[in-house]
């Protein structure tokens, strides 16, 4: 049963209320906790509004600060929302998912699922999904905060006020040239890297650049070799192609070449040779050469999945598989989605002329092409560099939030948790558990304190290790202590059961 706002005050004001109060925990702290507590058991209405943060306050006869800070704490669980000339309202609670098998009507025939359609249904558990409303520590999420929201919109605008209605037609396939020549040359400048901007494909993100090369090149049974670990979503792909998989092992210098598998000749080699996911090791320049010349050798096509080159390689001049390359044989796979925010559905790549005309009718009978209203925008957004200052915000934010998540979680974690420092910079952090934790489990509690991780185990596709992998840059730093400490706690009581 809902309650009108009013009873909001009469609870805060009970004794169970005040009792809190006398324990040794910031006011603010107290606050949110009796708050969301009243939000998640669903005794507010949807849309109802709280009570004012100046009026509250002096209710509570508390400063309006700890008020403020208890409700952004609110905003960031996605549990309230500020209204412009309303205060703050309660947001609609996500209801649960509905069984679909319910639904269906059993007494009605259907013609049967494909082959490939049940590859991928029966494959899809392997992926990270990204549906979840929380934040906190969500790997691959760029400091979201500081993004320039106002400099975007600037540019948005501006489009639409100059926009002609020829440019609502149907686009380019592979993207608008401009856009690309833009990109061709912040590649060069960033990357040093030289390509013929006909070249770059404009995509949504790197996983619809790994399914259109998968789809490109991959028939059932066809060897590709992975990193073991990898990306879960790169695993599920080209496991849904029915590919099939070779793992090899990550050593100091980046793939084993050693464990290549001898007389299989894979048609793709996938790796992440600028930061390894997740352990974040570099492939060597000798590793490097020593795979291309392997890749030559056995007629492969190599994707390079640079999907953080910009802030791993900050003032770096290390070498791209793409720049090194004299056979025209890598893929280049590069993103927008995790420098500025995943919303955006921005990516590239750069790909073999002997491939274009396979990836573009692959475009054509899918999505056709990704917005032109955000391809320009992008493009001048690169163009004034806009983007480039960003990314200087992004390491500074990272780097500074790094420093803190490290110095707090080791301070209040069991000794057993270790974190994982590779010293490269990155947007998240692995985190070495002790072998008796099921890190599924971790996941699983930290997400009941509105928390987000990955598991370690599910990037490897054999031989798996334990522990959890957080993204350590969205959250706002007067936010990270408490979260960072409820980690702690989680752990640590995991680590006490089992004993």
């Amino acid at each position: 049963m809902s309650i009108p706002v009013v009873n909001i005050i009469n609870f805060l004001a009970s004794d169970a209320f005040y009792k809190k109060f006398k324990k040794n925990q910031p006011k603010y702290l107290i606050i949110k906790e009796v708050l969301r507590n009243i939000i998640e058991q669903n005794k507010i209405l949807t849309g109802t509004k709280m009570p004012s943060s100046r009026g509250l306050a002096e209710f509570l006869q508390v400063s309006r600060s700890s008020v403020i800070k208890s409700y952004e704490l609110l905003i960031f669980e996605g549990l309230i929302e500020p209204k412009k000339g309303s205060g703050y309202v309660i947001l609609e609670r996500l209801k649960e998912e509905i069984n679909i098998k319910d639904k269906i009507n059993p007494d009605i025939k259907y013609p049967s699922i494909s082959d490939t359609g049940k590859s991928f249904q029966s494959n899809v558990h392997i992926m990270n999904t990204t549906s979840d409303q929380y934040i906190a520590f969500r790997p691959g999420l760029p400091p979201l905060d500081i993004f320039p929201i106002n400099q975007w919109k600037n540019l948005y605008n501006l489009y639409w006020r100059n926009v002609k209605a020829s440019s609502l037609n149907y686009s380019n396939v592979s993207g608008i040239i401009n856009f690309k020549k833009n990109i061709a040359e912040y590649l060069y400048s960033m990357r040093g890297i030289q390509c013929d901007p006909e070249q770059i494909i404009i995509v949504s993100g790197s996983l619809q650049s790994l399914f259109l090369v998968g789809s490109a090149l991959i028939n059932p049974g066809d060897p590709v070799i992975m990193e073991n670990p990898t990306f879960p979503n790169v695993h599920s792909i080209f496991k849904s192609l029915n590919a099939e998989l070779h793992a090899i092992e990550v050593d100091e210098e980046g793939i084993n070449m050693n464990l290549f598998p001898e007389e299989s000749q894979p048609k793709i080699i996938h790796v992440t040779p600028s930061n390894h996911y997740p352990t974040g090791i570099k492939m060597s320049r000798k590793r490097k050469l020593e795979l291309l010349q392997w890749a030559t050798e056995n007629s492969s096509i190599i994707i390079e999945n640079d999907y953080d080159h910009e802030i791993s390689n900050w003032g770096l001049k290390d070498p791209s598989l793409f720049e090194m390359d004299h056979h025209d044989r890598v893929v280049y796979l590069g993103t927008f989605n995790r420098l500025l925010h995943p919303s955006i559905r921005l990516g590239y790549m750069i790909v073999p002329y002997y491939l274009l005309d396979v990836i573009k009718a692959l475009q054509k009978h899918s999505h056709r092409f990704v917005s032109p209203s955000n391809q320009i925008v992008m493009s001048e957004f690169i163009k004034r560099n806009y983007l480039f200052n960003h990314i200087k915000n992004v390491i500074d934010a990272a780097e500074e939030r790094k420093e803190i998540f490290t110095r707090v979680l080791n301070e209040h974690i069991h000794e057993s948790f270790r974190l994982q420092d590779s010293g490269a910079r990155s947007l998240h952090l692995l985190g070495n558990i002790e072998q008796t934790v099921d890190d599924r489990k971790l996941v699983n509690n930290l997400k009941d304190h509105q928390i987000i991780a990955h598991t370690y185990s599910k990037c490897f596709i054999s031989s798996a290790k334990n522990g959890i992998i957080l993204g350590h840059t969205a959250v706002r730093k007067h936010l990270m202590q408490n979260k960072i400490i409820e980690i702690a706690q989680v752990y640590n009581k995991l680590i006490k059961s089992n004993w």
